[in-house]
């Protein structure tokens, strides 16, 4: 079996990778660029991504909107020609604002997760900019597909189906992540496939669905494709790289944890998040961290009641703090152990992933 290309409307990626957003800051323009520029899809993470403006602390909105365009910028400037999304999460209060600035600088994807992006379509028309849901059910598959399809006769244009397996915010109940047997990838990439069928066919277009959360080598790789997906999103592989814009601090804290530091965190958003276990989770299990400063990010946080402000913690980790921030990751990081060149990853998962299909 031949490796396919991922091909999203007239974009075509020789490499059927989606580099995962990373946030805050550890997949920025730095990163992404690298990842397009060996043809697979370079995505800037975009929640709080103006945490290193002068003016983030006292004018948070104005500064995400702004540093957002400006690693698109870079990013552009890094990879001419090579395809760059961004990841905004549908969850951020200025979520209008940030998709309109990457609009506006003409970015290829928009990648939205963290609740469902119900208006998203509205925002993108008379543009090239495709745009991808994040689900992890079938359930929330044919959910956007059929408002879209009734509000805006629009479909998605690729479908990232996000298993329990993955860093960061989860699309999945405590309880789910903690029964056994877990929900599995393999099956709901399958549903979704299936329940994308009918609106494939009434717009005579094909949806291409990605396989997201604990994919790791070319092995895996080849496993989604020869079931049907067009491709994978790998975030964790990306972080041990050279290119990649966190600290190196933060890098190799995926490098020296064992599987067991890798566990569950409750979030402000109301989701399970993973994360590698440090001195910030243990505090967290005897106590509440104070908010010092709220930036009014987030729609479900409250801040008298969080248990932490998550943009602090996370803002902290990718400085380089990885014993007082949250350092999310995905159920790999313990298995990656050295930093390499996104160059040597992708050829690696290439040769791995050929290797697997003949």
């Amino acid at each position: 079996m031949k490796l396919p290309s991922l091909r999203i409307g007239e974009l075509v990626a020789e490499v059927p990778i989606l580099q995962g957003a990373m946030g805050v800051g550890v997949s920025l323009s730095n990163l992404a660029a690298a990842v397009a520029n060996e043809r697979g899809i370079g995505v800037i993470a975009g929640v709080q991504i103006g945490f290193e403006e002068p003016d983030f602390e006292t004018n948070n909105d104005a500064a995400n909107v702004r540093a957002l365009k400006k690693h698109i910028r870079k990013a552009r400037e890094l990879s001419s020609d090579g395809i760059i999304g961004v990841n905004l999460m549908a969850a951020i209060n200025n979520y209008k604002d940030m998709v309109m600035a990457a609009v506006e600088e003409k970015i290829d994807l928009i990648v939205s997760g963290a609740g469902l992006p119900t208006d998203l379509p509205s925002m993108i028309q008379g543009t090239k900019t495709k745009i991808a849901p994040i689900v992890s059910s079938s359930k929330a598959a044919a959910l956007i597909a059929k408002l879209w399809d009734r509000k805006f006769q629009y479909l998605p244009d690729l479908v990232i189906v996000e298993g329990p397996e993955a860093g960061g915010h989860l699309g999945f109940s405590e309880e789910q992540l903690n029964t056994n047997p877990k929900p599995r990838l393999e099956e709901i990439v399958k549903d979704v496939i299936e329940a994308l069928k009918p609106y494939e066919e009434k717009y005579n277009k094909a949806i291409p669905v990605i396989a997201a959360g604990g994919i790791f080598d070319g092995a895996d790789i080849a496993k989604y494709i020869k079931m049907g997906a067009a491709g994978v999103q790998m975030a964790t592989r990306f972080v041990p790289t050279e290119e990649c814009d966190a600290d190196r601090r933060f890098k190799e804290a995926y490098i020296q944890s064992k599987e067991e530091d890798i566990r569950l965190v409750k979030s402000p958003v109301g989701m399970p998040g993973r994360a590698i276990y440090n001195n910030f989770m243990k505090r967290l299990e005897k106590e509440k961290i104070p908010v010092k400063k709220c930036y009014n990010c987030l729609k479900p946080c409250e801040p008298k009641n969080t248990p932490y402000c998550i943009s602090h913690a996370l803002i902290d980790s990718v400085k380089g703090n990885v014993e007082d921030g949250l350092v999310f990751s995905g159920t790999n990081a313990y298995r990656t152990d050295k930093i390499i060149t996104v160059k040597e990853l992708i050829n690696q998962l290439m040769i791995e992933t050929q290797a697997a299909l003949a």
